[in-house]
């Protein structure tokens, strides 16, 4: 898989750091991972789920919620609907820039957040709890001893898993007025509930309420001996392959895997993530285009010359391939490196005549790991000119440009015809 740093606005405009998780294969959807209270995006629970679903072709934003790890904003100013804010946002971004989140996935109290989230957003097409309290008042258990020096004092500073926090009134009475069971039964999308029956943090008994309260179709699954943070690989592994073996059943009803399918050509889309990133989808497949940060670029994905020469390489290559077949010959294993240079119309021995200025070279090397023999040495150079990529460079090729503009009340030659 390939791990892409993104980072997008929050509830209160600070930067939030994130993780986007791609397959190197084609993508079959987008989710979103919610991490615990105090907890962060890299936590070892959330960077292996997330890293196991991209494995299965399921691409996973996780992030820190505003005033955690390494995203801006002051905790102590946020709450549980500035975190199910936060997770607005970061839909909104991954619709933006990739494609829609269509699976949610949430721990502990991120697992609150996103049941409260999930009605309001229509490409959700499943949601994952993993040991979510069934209120979010539960998390004030946590740092019960010291809810009265905060409601005397306006703030106080607790210490949760090894580090100090400051919580203020704000948090307590914001996760009190919450009804997030009235969420769970308006939910309204398929539901897996993941909790350990041994969990010493959020009790079983929450997953009971939030499964009794979500209309079907609904599962449970018991994490049997597992911890609430998931510390031990086999148990975040299991959790990743109940996921994407349960949420596979969903996402082959999913509007979006036919689109992709359907789609004819390439598209290309800005990430929004430095001068150049694009993001490139041509039917099922998804790359990144770049330019190497010599020239401004964040060097995450090849030039666009890179993806032309990539283009003349790999035709030349299933054309070699093609031609031996048909021949019955026995090709030993080779390579064929494409480079891209300007060059001077005078310096170029076969450029042809007419042309001035400097032009596109394309330099080919095929190379075998051991002597194919004479015969076949003396067809190679013949054999890559059939290339059908070769031959489109080589051509005159006709580009048309159309410019299509959302609602719009007349037609492009329409107007230019008035003009």
């Amino acid at each position: 898989m390939q791990s892409l740093k993104v980072a997008f606005p929050g509830s209160r405009g600070d930067p939030l750091s994130a993780r986007l998780e791609l397959p190197l294969g084609p993508i079959r959807s987008y989710a979103i991972f919610a991490h615990c209270f105090t907890c962060s995006k890299d936590l070892f629970a959330s960077r292996r789920i997330a890293s196991e679903l991209a494995m299965r072709g399921i691409a996973v934003l996780r992030f820190d919620f505003t005033g955690l790890g390494a995203s801006g904003g002051e905790f102590p100013k946020t709450n549980f609907s500035s975190n199910v804010e936060d997770l607005r946002q970061a839909a909104k971004y991954l619709a933006r820039h990739f494609g829609p989140a269509e699976l949610l996935v949430g721990h502990s109290l991120g697992g609150a957040a996103v049941l409260a989230v999930a009605p309001d957003l229509p490409a959700v097409r499943a949601v994952v709890t993993i040991g979510a309290p069934a209120d979010t008042a539960h998390v004030i258990s946590s740092f019960r001893s010291h809810v009265p020096a905060i409601e005397r004092q306006g703030e106080a500073e607790v210490q949760l898993a090894g580090r100090r926090f400051a919580i203020q009134q704000q948090f307590l009475d914001d996760v009190r007025r919450q009804h997030l069971e009235t969420k769970i039964r308006s939910l309204g999308r398929p539901l897996l509930v993941l909790h350990a029956p041994d969990d010493e943090i959020v009790e079983i008994k929450n997953a009971k309420r939030i499964f009794e309260a979500a209309q079907h179709p609904k599962s449970f699954v018991s994490l049997d001996g597992a911890d609430h943070l998931l510390t031990r690989h086999e148990d975040a592994a299991f959790v990743a392959e109940v996921i994407s073996a349960w949420y596979g059943r969903h996402l082959a009803r999913s509007s979006r895997a036919e689109a992709v399918a359907n789609h004819d050509g390439v598209s290309i889309r800005a990430s929004g993530e430095g001068r150049f990133q694009q993001v490139v989808e041509a039917g099922r497949h998804r790359l990144l285009a770049d330019e190497p940060e010599s020239y401004g670029g964040l060097d995450s994905g090849p030039s666009p010359y890179d993806f032309v020469a990539a283009g003349l390489g790999a035709c030349t290559s299933m054309t070699l391939q093609l031609y031996a077949e048909r021949k019955g010959w026995q090709l030993p294993p080779f390579t064929v490196e494409v480079r891209h240079a300007k060059v001077h119309a005078e310096d170029c021995v076969n450029c042809g005549e007419g042309r001035s200025g400097k032009i596109d070279q394309f330099e080919r090397q095929i190379t075998f790991d051991t002597d194919p023999g004479p015969a076949v040495t003396e067809k190679i150079a013949e054999i890559a000119d059939k290339c059908p990529v070769h031959r489109t460079l080589e051509a005159r090729s006709h580009i048309v440009t159309k410019v299509a503009a959302p609602n719009a009340s007349r037609s492009a030659e329409q107007h230019n015809e008035e003009a």
